[in-house]
């Protein structure tokens, strides 16, 4: 990739041209490390496998109506496996509850070549590089907003964006402001189940943003995220997808 996001990321036409770009990416050196570092070292389970070690792209079909928006890929599963939610206890939850909803052709999401395939529902993530803690920073979202904003773009007939946690609540809002939503002000504060339909000003079909807990360890180990609060969700979704 030659220039930084914000200066390849327009000039992608298609979703693979996206794709691609995406994965060449090294604009965050902090989180270029990281990755690359986890793909070296490994996690004892999985020693004799190659990790992926990149930026991870979106996944799913090009005229999606839902888009689920996650936070980052994790540093063994998706930075492993170079499928977004793949190959981890959140992946399990969420490729799950895409079956249980008819968006998926299997409830599993174990490695790129498993024969995964979504229905209407392309998933990606704000952050596209596993970051240290799961945590990036504000300028690492910042940098990588670019791809966000590009691939919102390129999804044209996306009506629905389920976004899972509040890292995504917050990136959301300026990818659709940039679009020509017409975002409310101010912003509608996350919360699970939350949904906000959202116009646009440059011609397209109004867009639906709900907000879901994220499925991670922490919320469903814990109760604070079940499965049918997860089930709900992409009920609203299906919902609110048109057609």
């Amino acid at each position: 990739m030659l220039g930084t996001p914000a200066q390849c990321a327009p000039a992608c036409r298609t979703l693979n041209e996206l794709d691609d770009a995406i994965t060449h990416c090294r604009a965050c050196p902090r989180l270029v490390q990281w990755r690359e570092e986890i793909a070296r070292t490994k996690r004892a389970a999985f020693a004799d496998q190659d990790y992926w070690g990149r930026p991870v792209p979106g996944f799913g079909p090009p005229d999606a109506r839902i888009v689920v928006l996650g936070l980052a890929p994790a540093a063994h599963g998706g930075n492993r496996t170079g499928r977004v939610f793949t190959g981890d206890r959140s992946g399990d939850w969420l490729f799950a509850a895409l079956f249980r909803a008819g968006l998926a052709n299997q409830p599993t999401s174990v490695s790129i070549d498993d024969g995964l395939t979504l229905f209407d529902t392309r998933v990606l993530a704000s952050v596209r590089c596993a970051p240290p803690e799961n945590k990036p920073t504000p300028l690492e979202r910042d940098t990588c907003a670019s791809w966000l904003h590009a691939e919102l773009s390129l999804l044209k007939s996306a009506r629905v964006v389920v976004v899972l946690g509040a890292f995504g609540w917050g990136t959301v809002w300026p990818a659709l402001s940039a679009l020509g939503f017409a975002v409310p002000k101010p912003r509608a504060k996350f919360g699970h189940g939350v949904v906000v339909h959202v116009p646009s000003t440059q011609g397209r079909d109004s867009i639906t943003v709900i907000g879901c807990y994220h499925v991670s360890q922490q919320n469903t180990f814990t109760g604070k995220l079940t499965e049918p609060m997860l089930d709900e969700v992409f009920a609203t979704a299906k919902t609110h997808r048109g057609g």
